[in-house]
């Protein structure tokens, strides 16, 4: 991968990091709220429980995009952090923050929907 690309790769992550950031710092949404009524309790534990879950999924999300970042400053961009193949251009374009190619990416996730997860954890700690 070109310096470039590179440079052009880390301005997205940079602009991706700023805007999740902004996100995750606001949690006005996860605030229990009391009420007298009993189906309003229930409607704003709904919502709260989806607020949490969105939370957590960009909360998950800026963990990738910063761990893509550290990848640029290591030189290790765009190599899987599993086979340590070259991660397919494409690939990068759709997913700058992606840490593995498609084929381990698609290992993982099947290992995720069978509950051994992992393999999944040890990229991560790997990546770490």
């Amino acid at each position: 991968m070109t310096k470039s690309e590179i440079n052009k790769f880390k301005k997205i992550l940079e602009t991706k990091q700023a805007e999740l950031e902004k996100i995750v710092r606001n949690r006005d949404a996860i605030a229990i709220e009391k009420s007298a009524d009993a189906l309003d309790e229930v409607q704003h534990a709904s919502e709260r429980e989806l607020a949490i879950r969105n939370l957590d999924r960009e909360s998950n999300l800026l963990r990738s995009v910063r761990l893509a970042l550290r990848r640029i400053d290591d030189g290790s961009f765009g190599t899987c952090l599993h086979c340590e193949e070259e991660i397919s251009p494409k690939r990068i374009a759709a997913v700058p923050w992606a840490a593995n190619c498609i084929q381990c990416q698609e290992l993982a996730d099947r290992n995720k929907e069978e509950g051994n997860e992992t393999f999944d954890d040890d990229m991560v700690t790997n990546a770490a």
